[in-house]
């Protein structure tokens, strides 16, 4: 039956369900023919409220992103150091593992220059914020933070996406492999805080190459 009332933001919704019931792949294989399916209606009927499926995906993504932030942002209040850092990561893996197809919708980066991108930007902006309130507590200098930011958030999210991916089937504790995974990270964060001992490093084994 078609839905009564539908308006913009009754689609973003329906649109967001339709990802989670598609799991991991749901962001990637989102349609307008499928919200119209869920609607009860046809799909152009979707174009009174909204203009595109960019724009759809954009709006789940806005959604998504916001969520998570609440999400990192609740797990890491009054926490600091590695404390903190074990809660953030803590936070998005839970967040990916019970809604992996809005997890998914939290990866696309805004386009800097389209104008309608601002909502994304702005969201993904306060998530970054989170992350960078947490790694401030390591005393990184301001030059390091973006390069913790980055490095925290590539190792949480490999691992998370091979953990949804079925990529552990080995009998070890997939659990134990995370929490090793942090304390690595807390490891890294913690020596790029030490005044540029990576840099350093990386500059001796480069001027080798």
């Amino acid at each position: 039956m078609p839905r009564a009332g539908l308006s913009h933001d009754a689609v973003v919704r329906l649109a967001v369900e339709v990802v989670d019931a598609g799991g991991p792949s749901g962001f990637a294989d989102l349609t307008l023919a499928k919200v119209a399916a869920k609607a009860g209606v046809a799909a152009p009927s979707l174009y009174k409220h909204v203009g595109s499926l960019a724009d759809l995906r954009r709006e789940v993504s806005v959604v998504a992103v916001r969520e998570l932030t609440v999400a990192a942002a609740s797990a890491t209040v009054g926490r600091a150091g590695a404390d903190a850092l074990h809660a953030l990561a803590d936070a998005l893996r839970a967040y990916a593992l019970d809604h992996p197809g809005r997890y998914a919708a939290t990866q696309i980066g805004p386009d800097p220059d389209d104008p309608a991108a601002a909502p994304l930007r702005d969201a993904a902006a306060d998530s970054v914020q989170v992350v960078v309130a947490v790694l401030r507590g390591f005393g990184l200098p301001d030059g390091r933070v973006i390069d913790a930011v980055r490095a925290v958030r590539a190792g949480v999210h490999g691992f998370v996406t091979l953990e949804l991916g079925g990529g552990f089937r080995m009998r070890e504790d997939v659990e134990q492999s995370f929490a090793v995974l942090v304390e690595m990270l807390v490891a890294g964060v913690s020596a790029l805080a030490a005044p540029d001992a990576l840099l350093d490093r990386h500059t001796t084994t480069g001027s080798h190459s």
